[in-house]
């Protein structure tokens, strides 16, 4: 129940429905017929809803999110990592039945970018691999890193439905395991978030994010809206409103055991 109030409030709340939904209560009550105030505020409604629409889907608002969540650097390939597992987090992209693969369990374009990068560091280190993730998912990552990567999971967490019961979960077999240092791969604006409540769950945490910030469109484009900076604007504004949660719900814990 938890899961489903926090998915529908998350469609509700963030673009593109959040700022369509604002400036569906102006139109609403531009078609009332009241007073001049409340017509007044329909417009101030109507067009708040459509700008900000319009600047999240811009690659310079995008940008400037993106890097307000991104607060872990890339992984310095340099050095060696001081971990004994990579723990490859899921995100609710998949295909449970994908034709080009015979049917196959397949990962969508944000799954498979996490899970190209997990492969790349497996290759590089050595290191044993979990996958973190809903059922649907957690298969689909294991079959396409066996498959399209020639990686073998050696664990497969397929229980948990947020980023908090990915820490939990995950907990269970890698401490049974004995393994307490990880290399955590996910979205680099989850990166941050994801680290923590690994950290939370007893872990040392090397974060290895992926889809760093880097600068993409140039010139007139920046200032255009597109369908992948609106994108880039929601998963931000998740992360960065998961954090403050986050947070508050930490600060609020330490405040019970204070009383």
């Amino acid at each position: 129940m938890f899961i489903t109030l926090k998915w529908l409030l998350r469609t509700l709340l963030l673009p593109p429905a959040g700022p369509l939904l604002i400036a569906a209560a102006g139109a609403w009550l531009l078609r009332s017929r009241t007073s001049a105030g409340t017509r007044r505020a329909g417009w101030l409604l109507l067009a708040a809803g459509l700008a900000s629409l319009w600047l999240l889907a811009t690659p310079l608002v995008a940008d400037a999110l993106a890097r307000a969540a991104e607060r872990e650097p890339a992984l310095d390939l340099t050095r060696p990592p001081q971990a004994q597992a990579i723990v490859i987090l899921g995100g609710y992209d998949q295909r449970s039945a994908a034709p080009e693969y015979g049917g196959e369990p397949a990962p969508g374009s944000a799954l498979l970018e996490r899970l190209a990068y997990g492969a790349f560091l497996a290759h590089r280190t050595g290191l044993p691999v979990l996958v973190s993730g809903a059922a649907p998912e957690a298969l689909a990552m294991r079959i396409s890193l066996a498959r399209d990567f020639r990686i073998e999971v050696r664990w497969v967490e397929d229980q948990s439905r947020d980023t908090f019961q990915n820490a939990q979960f995950s907990s269970r077999l890698l401490r049974a395991a004995g393994v307490s240092r990880i290399l955590l791969v996910t979205d680099s604006a989850h990166e941050w978030r994801a680290s923590h409540e690994f950290a939370s769950a007893g872990f040392t945490v090397v974060p290895a994010p992926v889809g760093v910030w880097a600068p993409r469109e140039t010139g007139l484009k920046r200032y255009l809206p597109a369908a992948s900076a609106l994108t880039r604007s929601t998963a931000a504004l998740y992360e960065l409103l998961g954090d403050l949660a986050r947070r508050g719900l930490a600060a609020l814990k330490l405040r019970r055991q204070g009383d």
